[in-house]
């Protein structure tokens, strides 16, 4: 029985264990039957040409964590941003952990997905949010058809969430192989702001394979500040879809650090709903090995005056593997739409790949919109100017690359995160470099 036909037949053993008189069944049931008809995608399909999912899915990957596995604070304080105070919500394949989590309803709603969909409370914003921003391709259907754990967040009008959020969803390979589908969902209301950090981190050499689903609804003036931290183990691979709606004057920004893991998928798609919007999509991937990481972007620009900002860095060792498929639309009533694109690379091997493709479809006149790519190598003269000056080749390629990376770090709004990104990248470089940038 190959992955496909294991997840379909599992439905009806899911649907068994959760509340089946709820709005949430219908959603379930519809997914299951987009999920079965479309099937796992494949790079026969133009968004999926340059990444292949094959060797993921001939896994046998267990569906259901059995039993939460104990884990120690201690042994996993360096995946926390511990630097700072947090609200954090914390998995551990798959299952709440109570004891790492830190949650509160004191003004503001940071709980569980699993109670959201089915505790009366709730019942009026999942209605109204709950899978109404994911779209209907293969993989969001999949994680909606057996969705039930997750983070739930729900930031009030004109509240300001006193702290940032991080999720963090741990696996212990307790199965050889395990399939994990968290769900989030966060709504934050006319003028509120929040800060989140997400993270997935395998602490096993068994295959994990982490299906997620994001959706964030960002209401008139309301601010969200998102920050994706993908540097997990060599046998781990994570296929990302966040889905962001936003109403007028709202900014969301979403920076996503990509350096670790064996193969990445990261699906971000905006939806501008109103006039006056800001949309943010920034990243940095450093690579090496055979380690491949895929950004697809989408920004909808569908109300006049808004603007939207894309800034992608790459740089790629060895015999790694990226991509790069950003698309923009500007509809036609989209007038005084300003959007940027640029994706920007650095091959540092000559084994090392990219794929790169910035698509614009614009139906306006009057807008300012550019976009652009760039494929090469390091600067050789400004490589022998710093050597010259007495800096060692390999520091002197740390710092060039540190600063081809440093417009994406600068727009960071948690020093503590930033910090952490330089520490990342000055290990993945294999140099100490004693200042941050």
């Amino acid at each position: 029985m190959d992955l496909k036909d294991k997840l379909v037949s599992s439905f009806l053993a899911f649907e068994n264990k959760v509340d089946v008189d709820t709005h949430v069944h219908n959603v379930r049931s519809e997914a299951i039957k987009i999920f079965e008809e479309k099937g796992f995608p494949t790079k026969k399909e133009e968004a999926w040409k340059y990444t292949s999912l094959n060797k993921l899915l001939k896994e046998d990957y267990s569906v259901f964590p059995k039993q939460e596995n104990a884990i120690d604070y201690k042994d996993v304080k360096k995946y926390f941003i511990h630097e700072i105070d947090t609200y954090h919500v914390v998995f551990i394949d798959g299952k709440y952990s109570s004891h790492l989590s830190n949650t509160t309803h004191d003004g503001i709603d940071v709980c569980l997905m699993s109670s959201a969909l089915t505790n009366p409370k709730y019942r009026l914003i999942i209605e109204n949010h709950f899978n109404k921003a994911a779209t209907t391709d293969s993989l969001p259907s999949l994680n909606t058809a057996f969705s039930q754990e997750g983070v739930y967040v729900h930031i009030p009008k004109n509240k300001i969430a006193d702290k940032p959020i991080q999720f963090i969803n741990f696996s212990t390979g307790n199965e050889s192989a395990t399939l994990l589908q968290p769900r989030n969902l966060i709504v934050a209301e006319e003028n509120a702001h929040v800060q989140i950090i997400e993270r997935h981190q395998s602490l096993t050499e068994n295959p994990v394979l982490t299906n997620s689903v994001t959706e964030i609804f960002t209401k008139k003036r309301a601010i969200v500040d998102y920050y994706k931290i993908q540097n997990d183990a060599e046998n781990a691979s994570l296929i990302d879809n966040t889905f962001i709606k936003q109403q007028r004057e709202s900014i969301a920004s979403v920076h996503t650090f990509s350096f670790g893991g064996k193969l990445t998928r990261n699906n971000l798609n905006f939806f501008q709903e109103g006039e006056r919007i800001d949309s943010i999509l920034k990243g940095v991937t450093i690579l090496g090995d055979k380690q491949h990481v895929d950004h697809n972007t989408l920004v909808h620009h569908i109300e006049p005056n808004c603007e939207s900002h894309q800034d992608y860095k790459g740089i790629f060792g060895d015999s790694s593997t990226g991509v790069f498929n950003g698309k923009i639309i500007v509809e036609k009533e989209a007038q005084k739409t300003n959007a940027f694109q640029a994706n920007n690379n650095i091959l540092v091997s000559d084994k090392a790949t990219i794929n790169t493709k910035p698509q614009l479809e614009i139906f306006a006149d009057d807008v300012k919109c550019s976009h652009g790519c760039t494929i090469g190598q390091l600067d050789e003269s400004a490589m022998f100017y710093m050597q010259s000056r007495g800096i060692p080749k390999k520091e002197a390629k740390a710092l060039l690359m540190y600063a081809f990376s440093n417009n994406v770090l600068s727009s960071v709004k948690i020093p503590e995160i930033k910090q952490r990104i330089n520490k990342i990248i000055a290990n993945k470089l294999g140099v100490s470099i004693g200042f941050d940038l």
